[in-house]
């Protein structure tokens, strides 16, 4: 982790994240965590007090710049109080549902920036004897990878729980910085992020250009180029849930097996990643025909982070990423051939540096000064623009079980926060050798948002049947009821069930954070989190 110290900027990508957010519309990564067994409030705050001076930046909220001027600043909290930030709360029937219900309520609401921009809800009495725990950050101090980097610093490898302090933590706190050095400090701070940000943004030109030359010897096929170009530069068509969002939310989950969704990107030459956009495009195809919505000829187009952190900073703090628009046709009912289109998709964005591209404009937001990102932010937020339908952000996490005072974590479902026009998002998790998906909703926008968890299941049987060689359902919708002749007894009806999903594959060998094995230079386009 990074050595935060007193006065430290945000940097600009972080501050469009705070700039963006709006009351009643909240900016924040999070997940909902599932515990074995019941665990005490008092230890667990005692546990979470102990962990702070790892975290500093959990001591810390954030100030704006005087008069507008600079970036915004991580100060500590004066007045910083645990109890602020760690919560407990008992559900009545102990139902995942009334968690899914809870966790929707409390993501909901926006944090208050007179404390830091964190809080950890502990919800007792789920049924089954387990205990959860929800985690809200906001995304100005973590996007998903770096909030998977805070869960592996709260929580244990080992069963075996440390003991805890005995004497209450003294947090460090030092005084605020009279305005007029916070001044000067801003503008010297901003100018020197400038320069950076020309100078970076030069080198990445460069850097660019010297790529596609070296590939020039390995250009894409001209037919392909024609084809998958005007997929991307195409206006997005809205679908029944792009419309402005309203709130509140609504977070549901889903799970599948990593070993299944591994044994499917082998078996069809694909990554992990063409797997997880290929299930999303067919679980929205569903769900588009259940409403009776057309999907003959459409897109889907999802907005895909990309983790731009390197080897040497996989930890870093703050939002490291960059944006890639993935346009798969919505039409596309043979699942080899779906996935085979994502597959096909993914590597042209890498091979002609979408990644890079998008990181490289997305900069050039940077340049506005911060008092016309917060004046302009609320505002951008509410526009009726499309840019994609959805977010599909997907964060590899650690394949080995984390505890909590030494309780087992069983499931953990992230989550990626709505708005603007998409107003049905979803985060996909892979953690201990599952696979989770975390969609969350507008409650308006799609008060169905739960029959995103069958429609994905089954999605997920078809395509697995269909890359070990089984012939795929010819059709799983029921069909109309025909007229009988009232001489001949009518035959009994057939109930048509989803294909259960298969039980959880045994707990794998330990692998790097990740859980897909070494990543290839195929596999780069690995999507980023939230939690």
């Amino acid at each position: 982790m990074q050595n935060h110290n007193r006065g430290d900027r945000l940097s600009w990508g972080d501050t469009v994240f705070l700039h963006l957010e709006r009351e009643g519309m909240p900016l924040n990564v999070a997940s909902v965590c599932v515990f074995d067994g019941e665990i005490p409030f008092g230890a667990y705050l005692r546990f979470v007090e102990s962990k702070l001076p790892l975290l500093p930046r959990y001591l810390k909220r954030v100030m704006s710049p005087p008069f507008g001027i600079g970036l915004p600043s991580w100060e500590y909290d004066p007045t910083f109080k645990i109890r602020n930030h760690v919560r407990q709360l008992t559900l009545k029937h102990g139902t995942d549902a009334e968690l899914k219900a809870v966790a929707g309520k409390l993501l909901s609401k926006v944090m208050d920036r007179q404390h830091p921009l964190w809080d950890l809800t502990l919800v007792h009495g789920l049924n089954g004897n387990r205990t959860a725990m929800i985690i809200r950050l906001h995304h100005c101090m973590a996007d998903g990878i770096a909030g998977v980097g805070i869960m592996n610093v709260l929580l244990d490898a080992s069963p075996v729980a440390a003991p805890l302090p005995r004497k209450k933590l003294r947090l460090p706190a030092p005084p605020r910085r009279d305005p007029l050095t916070s001044l000067m400090s801003g503008v010297v701070d901003s100018y020197s992020d400038v320069v950076k940000r020309i100078l970076s943004a030069l080198e990445d030109m460069v850097s660019i250009a010297e790529q596609v030359t070296a590939n020039g010897g390995d250009d894409l096929p001209a037919d392909q180029f024609s084809r998958l170009l005007p997929e991307i530069t195409a206006f997005t068509e809205r679908l029944r849930f792009n419309v402005p969002y309203r709130g509140p939310q609504k977070f549901t989950w889903a799970e599948i097996p990593l070993a299944d969704v591994k044994a499917i990107r082998q078996s069809c030459d694909a990554s992990v990643n063409d797997v997880i956009l290929a299930l999303m495009t067919a679980t929205i195809r569903r769900y588009s025909e259940l409403h009776g919505d057309r999907v003959k000829g459409k897109l889907l187009r999802m907005m895909v982070p990309v983790n731009l952190r390197g080897s040497e900073s996989p930890g870093e703090l703050g939002n490291r990423i960059s944006l890639v628009p993935v346009t798969i046709p919505l039409d596309i009912r043979n699942p080899r051939k779906l996935l085979a289109a994502a597959h096909e998709r993914t590597n042209f964005l890498k091979r002609v540096h979408a990644a890079e591209l998008v990181s490289l404009a997305g900069g050039l937001i940077g340049f506005l000064p911060t008092s016309v990102q917060a004046l302009t932010g609320p505002l951008v937020s509410q526009l009726p623009i499309t840019p994609f339908n959805l977010v599909c952000t997907n964060v590899p996490g650690p394949q080995f079980p984390l505890y909590l005072l030494g309780h087992e974590m069983l499931r953990c479902y992230p989550y990626v926060p709505i708005g603007g026009e998409m107003a049905v998002n979803c985060a996909i998790l892979s953690y201990n050798g599952t696979v989770y998906f975390g969609f969350s909703g507008d409650v308006h926008a799609a008060p169905d948002l739960g029959r995103l968890e069958t429609f994905l299941e089954q999605s997920f049987t078809e395509l697995r049947e269909a890359a070990r060689g089984q012939a795929p359902p010819k059709n799983r919708k029921r069909p109309r009821p025909k007229v009988q002749n009232v001489s001949k007894p009518a035959p009994a009806p057939v109930a048509i069930v989803p294909a259960p999903v298969p039980p959880r594959a045994p707990l794998p060998a330990v692998e790097p954070a990740g859980g897909t094995g070494p990543i290839t230079e195929e596999e780069r386009l690995q999507t980023v989190a939230s939690a």
